[in-house]
């Protein structure tokens, strides 16, 4: 049997979740799907994936092996596709990760209008606030907002990210309007807990050097729309990307307070396994991003907001 049968058999498995699934998706029996995967784990000398009667997981040396697995067919897709007479029409796969809040609120439709324009490209979306692993978990591309820590990714910038201090008008009316960063000690806090206080009730102001004050801080959530949901109920301050709470800035649900000393912006990137040939597709979609949000996208525009 050859190997790239297993390959695609076992790469299968694992993206559909079943063996029938799979099966279906390769248009070829349940059993033979089975026996692929049982002879590629024989021949690598390890058990890929731990099976019980209704689920099957990822062992530790499968979740790696799927990485470089999905990588290979990929690969593989690439290279046909650059073969096919018609080379500017893209088709093919691509696995994107990116957090969550930004992909409902500016990737989403975006995504939809890069789909429309090429209808062959086939999208597998992984919304989540977790740093994924590009290699193990064979993604082709993660979108992430900030520092970049992992210097063995390859990276280009697709935009700026700014942030707002904001609260209820039912929540100033009752503590009163902060007029500098100090007077936020005073206040009820809601933080983002994917970052730490520091880096989140960080401010720094044209002439003033940067300054830290973390307010007193009710309530903690990994998700940024939870705490604009918890901002505009009157629980308390958020210190927040734009791309979250533009829209209830501009309804009025929240207002922008201390605009003079804003939190640092910070980059949206678009980050790219290393040591392969990036597709063509993934290269494509890098430049539809960077020209849909640029150093200031239409969420800021819209806030009156900009370098």
């Amino acid at each position: 049997m050859d190997k790239f049968s297993s390959l695609e058999a076992f790469v299968a498995v694992v993206e559909s979740g079943s063996f029938s699934k799979a099966a279906e998706r390769l248009g070829i029996a349940k059993s033979v799907v089975s026996r692929r995967l049982s002879v590629l784990e024989q021949s690598l000398g390890v058990q890929l994936l731990q099976r019980t009667t209704r689920t099957q997981s990822l062992t530790g040396p499968g979740r790696t092996f799927y990485g470089h697995a999905a990588r290979i067919l990929a690969d593989l897709g690439e290279a046909e596709q650059s073969m096919v007479a018609d080379s500017g029409a893209l088709r093919g796969g691509l696995k994107l990760a990116a957090p969550l809040s930004f992909g409902l609120h500016q990737l989403n439709p975006a995504l939809n209008d890069f789909m429309r324009e090429h209808p062959a490209i086939e999208l597998d979306l992984d919304l989540n606030d977790r740093e994924v692993n590009l290699v193990e978990e064979g993604f082709d591309m993660a979108v992430r907002i900030g520092a970049l820590h992992d210097s063995t990714l390859l990276a280009r910038r697709l935009g700026t990210a700014r942030f707002a201090t904001c609260a209820s008008p039912d929540y100033l009316a009752r503590h009163g309007v902060p007029q500098n960063p100090l007077e936020l000690e005073r206040h009820t806090g809601l933080q983002y807990a994917n970052a730490t206080p520091r880096q989140t009730w960080q401010f720094s102001g044209e002439k003033d050097a940067p300054m830290v004050v973390v307010p007193d801080i009710r309530m903690r959530a990994n998700n940024g729309d939870a705490l604009a949901a918890a901002a505009v109920a009157g629980l308390g301050i958020v210190n927040t990307p734009t791309f979250i709470v533009a829209g209830l800035l501009a309804g009025g649900e929240l207002v922008s307070i201390l605009d003079d000393y804003r939190r640092p912006a910070v980059g949206i990137h678009a980050v790219y396994p290393p040591g392969r040939l990036m597709p063509r597709r993934v290269q494509v979609l890098a430049d539809f991003l960077a020209g849909r949000f640029g150093d200031l996208p239409d969420w800021d525009r819209a806030l009156g907001i900009g370098p």
